[in-house]
């Protein structure tokens, strides 16, 4: 992830979303949200559940430039019941960046967990998690599946959490506190159009710009106030984000901003890399920075309206100017979410922060700048008429437009050392700026000039003795230390860089003992960092020291220590065996020295060189300060300081990018020195002597000023001497796929040109160029040393227009003094291959020599002379001299020809191909093909030639191969072409003598037919040597042979059951393979750690280390290890039941078995332009014409060549190959299943369908797509006939199938069937592993083992094969070993000799001098590309081809590899009892808790089925009683272990889709409420394949068997078919943690479709088998009684006393009023006395 161009390139982000766990939350309708930038898509919405299973798969496209990318940040939410009205509510979220995904290995994250958590609450903890695949594709990346494994192993969330390695899993939350301070140096500019305007009404340019910055991170973006009109803002600001630590979001970028009304414009970023400022070791420390200056760059500073460079300030690109530079700090605290005062939610912050001291970053200094430019030269014609002057600026001081008055006298002010300054009183001079006291600051531009001419292309400015110099004085924070630490790391690192690469050059050219040069580079580097250690800890007590700045120093103490110690360990143990294990060692340091060496805190700026045409700025250069700063120390001085230094200028901006940023605007030599005014005296010390100052004129008695320019006294001529010799893998620069090239080579001002040769890409010029009378100046001796740089350029000769750029390399001369004797060791110099660059990718390399003589006082006279063979024709054309071009030798090279796959050319037919070969001059004509559409095969197939070619193989020319068209009229035209650039591999080199002598001994070799793979037992065999007799016993478990059952003793473990022959299938065979292979691939990952971990502990202990050699090849390998991993004693270990399994290769078979090039190499034929990208990794498909196929051989011809009496002349070195005709064969495919494929409708999904092509022969299996499935699973086998050699690539394509318009391509793959059905490694039908002729393993070859073996013998010309009695078989010399019995399909036995044949081919690769590893029965998987999209995998296949030639017996039906139907099963659920559940209602009067009680339940996926028992109402206790009947049908994969639905997704949706769906079920609680939503008490999740045993009793039931599972016993229902047993409902409470909320009395009984259909039962109690009514409380009257009872409880039990009270005060009212009645009339009564 270098901060790269900002050239757009293609992503591809993949997620998959398989499922979530543990919500948070009660019975909620969850949908996962994924969000990338901008974009966001939905899953589809499950009901009711916390752990919902999507397994849907979105792809985001980019085309963004890759720093725009890797800041995008990836969001995982959950949404909580979200539909068309409502929002829905966040559950929590997770959040990475798409950098951390592509900086893991493999670009992705392979079903790892995310854990959510809440943004606005961050006191809450884990929300859930969601366990999901996210891979980032960019293009040309390849993505390695893991083949997916079984659930089981990744439900361990914690050890699977989605985060990158060295991450803790337990991630806190903590406050990033961002201050910015203030700014300064920012453009003088508004770019507002409102500015403009006023501009042009007001005439008055005042401070016109609003500054305020900008700061995103983690997808959270923050601001400071906008300061108003101002240049130096001050705005003592801090910006507050919270997230969690660490981070999984690498970058902050803080960006200045010029705020308008219109839209706001950036003025400069800057991106802080959280890695570089903290570090995660034991004594690390929590990201840090500053207080500190951070510089910023980006587009010019001139004034524009619109800014072409704009990007430049967004941080794409590489600025090309300074722009500000900024104040800031930042600190990391880690919260801790207990207190309570602390605020919830994650929101950006704001707040004021108090001003900084002047002092805090550091003393300012006045720095001092001086520049000499010695040369300029290949100036771009296009501005070669203009005069032509150059500026240095260092941040904004020397720049023209800034007019840098005021920074000047507040750094005069603040630099404080006033007094010396102002006696450097200065005659006022019209060009410089003068300084208010005075004082002369700086001469920033060389004076202008007219360039001149140096040949066709380029100009150079005439300096010749007179050179310009430039001088800058500037006032910033002495930070001198931060560079000069990482001088001395860089130092150390470029001395490591040029050793590794030095031992890298030997490895390559082969030469003796890289290990001496390895052992030296450690040596260097240990030394290098001892030296670290002493100097890097001076200066402790400067000012404006940071915290980073001493962590950081400890740091890289450390880290360097450490370093230092391994390399002086490692040297020890570098061998000639282990140099290039030690090699990959060494460049893991060079990447640790170059990370420390990077400075986050910024000192003094860089510097840019600006070339200025005509008052325009044309191109730049930048040169980082710290190359260019003086130290007393050598170490810590930068590595360009003071010495001359070739800088080519470049455009800027985006134009720079493509063939327009290839040419050299401009090559100038210049020597530059940066330092403090102080240490002035020795800025001139470093540059070539003899020259004489010319200063401006000064007052007499004054100090000196520096020199405005340098006049050279002393020069020196020489003649160089460029020895061009040839190139080779040139740029196709024409349309016919050829080029013209010639090379112009220039030196100092000159330049030549070698000769145009037409139509080659690897063009020998053989031809010496001399360079008479070059001058250069300086002393002799330094020349010598070091000489200045030859620029070599190719173009390609167009006849018209001008010529085309191919590619430019850069060399050294080899410099003799006149002193010295031309002679070895350096003279005559050495031919050397020079890498050929064309933009940022290589475009060949070329093949020279450079001598620089110098011409002393007797002029010419001692120049070695120029000796070679004058040849006449060449005119005057000077050959390569005899001692420098390479010894030639006669080569006689045979070629065997054959063509395939030729498109048109200019629209008409390839009819009549000749093929035209062609090395160092010589070649050779294959004959006419007279009709390629009939018979595409050449009549004569091998030719030879003889040719002179070098005896160092390495300076082998290339072969030209091209194909020509004959058309009528002896017209030709140029088909296509190759150029093979290494014919290394070509050369035949005799049968070493020894491995023909095998003595006469036997090896017998036992492979016993043990089904399992028998690999452990043949390791010990394979080491066998040639000469030794070994004899193995043969072991043969199985005794009672193949069919048999072994009888289950009892007490035994009960094993897994015996597999019964009739229920296997191909299927159980395939998935035992992927089984097979996943543990291989984790053995293989298992074995690659430990190696990785034993070379970290071997270098510290210094012991020896042999990683493996490779990953796991083929089979051998794969399976010993797994045989190992196996610990043999464990007794109750399960077996894995023996199956027969194929070998599934998790990639094409090509790759294993190198192309199947044994005897056919394929060459692609080229024709037209070469693409014009920087990145040629993308192979130019559309050029590619058709291929050739065919062979090389090439050997030294000499006298002796003895004839083998089996020699067929004709044929040369290329015997017993298969004859050329027209053969034809039926060819039939087989292919299993799609995976990972792109969507292609909007619905994020694809409705694939198989398509196969075969020359002419079509097939489309459009009725049988497969609708909304990624993961298609196909199970289709095809039958097509060909002809080869016509049609030889077979292409199947997968399209999408559309109800209406074109169905779309998803992606296709090719296979060249040819190279196949001939190689020796018999790709025809794969073998299988074991030989039966009925079952699932059927043998599949119309050729039997044995009379396959013979063949082989025969053509091998091997002595056998021999079958001797007790089954043994000899071919050669080797004994193989097996039984002879087979079964037949009533169970007969038979003798057979089969066996013992399949057992030799499955080891012919043991087979002396023929072997070769034979291709196995196996199923391959290819990714799937599409032609728009080159390079970006659409998803894979797997499939496998077998081919039949139809001159032989008829094969047998295709095998059935339809997938398997999902088998019908019935499960039956009993509720009978609930216990303990929680009660939740409260009765309105009786205050009593009580629940009416309900559980409902149904299988995980089909929640519309989901069944209620009956309510069991007013349980007091939590008891309640059921005996209620769950009915679940449902259909079921085995091997897969999922239920397999088929729904239709929407009312509008055309046909059902399939869903699987793991086996869960789902039972829940519930209190029913009468006029309210019903409350959910707890739930219970089943996975019916592993789940925990039912308790016996109530009591034994706890939760821990829901908390604990992984402890707990766990069943299976499809093995037990009955369970009985209590288990615990929970629900999550406030604090989030389980609680019981209830236990289910529960039976399950599982059926399977046939039995349920002969013993019917009914839901609920219903008939058939009804279950008896519980025995609940009486409540029929229920109703009726209750508010009885209710006043009963009142009366009786709470208001007792109350109640007696009432009833005497009631009596004593009846009676008062009873008296009050009667009173009256008895008064009266006894008033009248009545």
């Amino acid at each position: 992830m270098e901060p790269s161009s900002g050239r757009p390139v293609d992503y591809q982000v993949s997620v998959t979303v398989i499922e979530a766990r543990q919500l948070v939350g009660l019975n909620m309708d969850p949908m996962v949200s994924v969000e990338i930038g901008e974009d966001k898509k939905y899953t589809s919405m499950k009901e009711s559940t916390n752990c919902p299973y999507y397994n849907e798969y979105f792809v985001f496209d980019f085309h963004v430039p890759p720093d725009v990318m890797f800041d995008k940040i990836l969001k995982l939410s959950v949404i909580h019941s979200k539909n068309l009205l409502r929002s829905g509510t966040l559950v929590g979220t997770f959040k990475l960046d798409v950098g951390t995904i592509y900086s893991q290995p493999e670009h992705q994250f392979y079903h790892k967990w995310a854990l959510l958590s809440d943004p606005d609450d961050i006191t809450a903890g884990c929300k859930g998690y969601i366990k999901c695949d996210v891979a980032v594709v960019a293009k040309g990346d390849t993505i390695k599946t893991p083949h997916k494994a079984n659930e089981s192993d990744e439900d361990d969330i914690e050890g699977n959490l989605l985060i990158p390695e060295g991450v803790p899993a337990e991630r806190q939350w903590a406050r990033y506190y961002l201050k910015i301070y203030r700014a300064e140096g920012l453009p003088r500019m508004n770019t507002s159009i409102m500015a403009n305007v006023k501009k042009a009404f007001i005439g008055e340019n005042k401070d016109l710009i609003d500054p305020y910055v900008q700061v995103q991170f983690a997808g959270q973006k923050g601001k400071t106030s906008v300061q108003k009109s101002c240049y130096e803002p001050i705005w003592n600001e801090q910006i507050v984000f919270t997230e969690m630590f660490p981070p999984l979001c690498k970058r902050m970028k803080l960006q200045i901003r010029d705020s308008d009304k219109v839209n706001d414009v950036a003025l400069g970023t800057h991106f802080l890399d959280l890695r570089k400022i903290s570090n995660d070791g034991d004594k690390g420390f929590l990201p840090t920075l500053g207080p500190a200056w951070v510089n910023m760059y980006g587009s010019t500073r001139t004034y524009t309206l619109m800014d072409e460079y704009q990007e430049l300030n967004e941080g794409l690109g590489e600025g090309v100017s300074f722009r500000a530079r900024l104040l800031i700090s930042l600190g990391v605290e880690i919260l801790d979410t207990s207190s309570p005062d602390i605020s919830c939610s994650t929101d950006v912050q704001m707040e004021g922060v108090p001003n900084i001291s002047e002092a805090a970053t550091g003393k300012v200094e006045e720095f001092f700048l001086f520049g000499a430019f010695l040369e300029a030269t290949m100036v771009d014609r296009k501005i070669g008429d203009k005069p032509i002057n150059f500026e240095v600026t260092i941040g904004y001081y020397g720049n023209e437009i800034d007019g840098v008055a005021k920074p000047k006298t507040k750094g005069k002010k603040r630099g404080g050392d006033g007094d010396e300054e102002e006696t450097e009183l200065i005659h006022n001079s019209s060009e410089e700026e003068v300084d208010d006291d005075g004082d002369l600051t700086s001469v920033a531009t060389t004076p202008p000039m007219k360039p001149v001419i140096t040949d066709r292309n380029y100009f150079h400015l005439p300096y010749f003795e007179r050179k310009p110099c430039i001088y800058i004085k500037s006032w910033w924070q002495d930070q001198r230390r931060r560079l000069y630490n990482a001088n001395i790391i860089d130092n150390i690192a470029d001395k490591l860089e040029d050793g590794l690469n030095d031992v890298q050059e030997i490895i390559k050219t082969e030469k003796a003992y890289p290990e001496r040069r390895l052992r030296g580079v450690l040596e260097e580097l240990s030394q290098g960092c001892s030296q670290f250690l002493s100097l890097a800890n001076k200066d402790q007590n400067q000012s404006g020291r940071t915290k980073l700045d001493r962590e950081r120093l400890k740091l890289c103490l450390s880290e360097v220590e450490t370093i230092g110690q391994q390399a002086k360990a490692m040297r020890s143990q570098v061998k000639k065996s282990t140099v290039r294990d030690k090699l990959k060692l060494a460049q893991n340091f060079l990447s640790r020295m170059r990370f420390l060496a990077d400075e986050p805190q910024h000192s003094v700026p860089d510097v840019f060189i600006w070339m200025i045409s005509n008052g325009k700025r044309v191109a730049y250069a930048r040169v980082p300060s710290k190359d260019i700063l003086f130290s007393g120390t050598d170490e810590e001085r930068g590595k360009d300081c003071g010495k001359v230094k070739t800088i080519f200028l470049r455009i800027p901006g985006k134009k720079g990018f493509g063939p327009a940023g290839w040419t050299v605007q401009s090559k100038i030599e210049i020597y530059l020195w940066l330092g403090l005014n102080k240490q002035r005296k020795d800025y001139l010390n470093g540059l070539p002597n003899g020259f004489e100052e010319n200063r401006l004129s000064k007052g007499p008695g004054l100090p000196m000023s520096p020199p405005i320019s340098l006049t050279y006294m002393m020069k020196q001529i020489f003649q160089l001497r460029v020895h061009m010799y040839q190139a080779r893998s040139l740029f196709a620069a024409d349309s016919t796929g050829l080029s013209d090239p010639f090379a112009r080579v220039f030196f100092s001002t000159q330049s030549q040109v070698t000769e145009v040769l037409a139509e080659t890409l690897c063009p020998t010029w053989d031809q010496l160029l001399v360079f008479e009378n070059v001058e250069l100046f300086g002393e002799a001796s330094e020349l010598r040393d070091d000489p200045p740089i030859i620029v070599i350029e190719l173009y390609d000769q167009d006849t018209v227009g001008k010529a085309d750029f191919m590619g430019r390399t850069f060399a050294k001369p080899v410099v003799k003094m006149a002193d010295e004797h031309y002679g070895p060791p350096r003279f005559p110099p050495q031919l050397e291959y020079y890498q050929i660059y064309r933009g940022n990718c290589t475009a060949g390399e070329m093949l020279a020599a450079f001598e620089l003589l110098q011409i002393g006082p007797n002029g010419k006279a001692d120049l070695p002379p120029i000796d070679g063979p004058t040849d006449m024709d060449r005119g005057p054309i000077l050959p390569v001299p005899l001692g420098i071009r390479p010894v030639l030798s006669k080569y006689r090279i045979e070629v065997l020809f054959c063509l395939r796959d030729l498109k048109r050319v200019n629209l008409a037919q390839v009819d009549r191909p000749r093929v035209d070969i062609e090395c160092a001059g010589k070649g050779v004509q294959s004959a006419l093909i007279p009709n390629y559409k009939k018979n595409p095969n050449f009549s004569t197939l091998v030719k030879w030639f003889e040719v002179d070619l070098p005896e160092n193989e390495l300076l082998h020319p290339p072969l030209n191969i091209r194909v020509v068209d004959c058309r009528a009229f002896g017209r030709y035209t140029l088909v296509g072409s190759i150029a093979v650039t290494s014919l290394r591999k070509f050369i035949y080199r005799g049968a070493d003598k020894q491995a023909n002598n095998f003595s006469n001994t036997e090896e017998i070799i036992v492979v016993s037919l043990d089904t399992e793979p028998a690999y452990k037992k043949m390791e010990t065999v394979v080491k066998l040597d040639s000469c030794s007799d070994a004899v193995v016993k043969v072991e043969d478990d199985d005794k009672d042979g193949k069919g048999k059952k072994k009888k289950r003793k009892k007490g035994d473990e009960p094993e897994e059951e015996e597999l019964d022959e009739s229920m296997l299938d191909w299927w159980s065979k395939y998935f035992a393979s992927i089984e097979t292979l996943t543990e291989a691939l984790k053995a293989q990952e298992a074995a690659l750690s430990d190696s990785e971990d034993k070379d970290d502990m071997d270098i510290a202990d210094g012991g020896d280390i042999k990683p493996d050699d490779s990953p796991v090849k083929g089979t051998k390998r794969g399976k010993g290890k797994k045989e190992k991993k196996r610990p043999a004693a464990d007794p109750f270990e399960k077996r894995k039941p023996k199956l027969d399994e194929l070998k599934v290769y998790p990639k094409e078979l090509e790759s294993e078995f190198d192309n199947f090039e044994d005897w056919l190499h394929s060459f692609n034929l080229f024709r037209g332009k070469g693409g014009d990208d920087d990145d040629q990794n993308v192979l130019d498909e559309d050029r590619i014409v058709g291929k050739f196929k065919g062979s090389l051989c090439m050997y030294k011809v000499s006298d002796d060549m003895a004839r083998d009496m089996s020699f067929d002349s004709n044929m040369g070195m290329f015997q017993n190959i298969p004859h050329n005709d027209p053969i034809n064969v039926l060819v039939r495919i087989y292919v299993i299943r799609a995976t990972d494929l792109h969507p292609a409708d909007i619905n994020g999904k694809a409705d694939p369908y198989i398509a196969i092509k075969l020359g002419k022969s079509e097939i489309k299996d459009k009725e049988n797509y497969i609708s909304k499935q990624l993961n298609p699973l196909f199970g289709k086998s095809f039958d097509v006939e060909a002809t080869f050699p016509m049609d030889s690539t077979l292409t199947v394509s997968i399209y999408d199938w559309d109800l209406v318009g074109t169905d779309d391509l998803i992606g296709e793959t090719k296979l060249d069937l040819e190279n196949r059905f001939y190689s020796k490694h018999r790709a025809t039908c794969g073998i299988t592993r074991s030989y039966a002729i009925h079952g699932y393993n059927v043998w599949r070859d119309p050729m039997k083992p044995t009379q396959i073996l013979a063949k082989l013998c025969k053509d091998g010309k091997l002595d056998g094969p021999h079958y001797g009695p007790g089954g043994r078989v000899k071919v050669e010399n080797r004994v193989f070993m097996a039984p002879t019995e087979i079964e037949d399909e009533n169970g007969l036995k038979k003798q057979t000799d089969d066996h013992l044949a399949l057992t030799v081919l499955n080891h012919w690769e043991e087979i002396p001098r023929v072997g070769c590893k034979l291709v196995p029965e196996h199923v391959e998987t290819r990714p799937l590309l599409h032609p728009d999209k080159p390079g970006i995998e659409q998803g894979r296949i797997e499939l496998w081809v077998d081919m039949f030639p139809k001159d032989m017996t008829a094969p047998g039906p295709a095998l059935d590899i339809s997938p398997r139907k999902p088998k019908k099963f019935e499960l039956r659920v009993i509720i009978w009892n609930t216990d303990e559940v929680v009660l939740e209602d409260d009765d309105i009067f009786t205050g009593e808790k009580s629940s009416d009680i309900f559980v409902r339940g149904w299988l995980k996926g089909q929640q519309e089925d989901k069944q209620d028992t009956d309510v069991h109402y007013h349980s007091i206790t939590g008891e309640g009683n059921f005996n209620w009947r769950f009915v679940y049908p449902f259909d079921y994969l085995m091997a897969e272990e999922k239920i397999v639905i088929s729904k239709k997704e929407s009312m509008f949706a055309w046909d059902e889709t399939e869903y699987k769906i793991p086996a869960r079920l789902n039972l829940q609680v519930w209190d029913a409420d009468h006029f309210s939503a019903d409350d959910f008490l707890g739930a219970i999740e089943l996975d019916l394949n592993r789940f925990p045993r039912g308790a016996k009793t109530s009591k034994q039931c706890t939760i821990e068997m829901v908390t604990n599972e992984a402890e707990m016993p766990t069943v299976s229902i499809f093995k037990q078919k009955r369970i009985k047993g209590w288990w615990p409902f929970v629900a999550r409470n406030e604090e989030d943690e389980f609680e019981l909320t209830g236990k289910v009395e529960a039976e399950l009984h599982l059926l399977t479709g046939e039995e349920a259909e002969k013993s019917p039962v009914g839901e609920g109690r219903n008939e058939p088998e009804p279950l008896e009514k519980p025995n609940r409380p009486d409540i029929a009257l229920l109703w009726f009684l209750i508010p009885f009872k209710a006043v009963k409880h009142l009366m009786c039990d709470q208001y007792r006393w109350l109640t007696i009270k009432l009833l005497a005060a009631l009596l004593l009212l009846a009676i008062l009023g009873l008296f009050l009645y009667n009173m009256p009339g008895y008064m009266v009564k006894k008033m009248l006395g009545a």
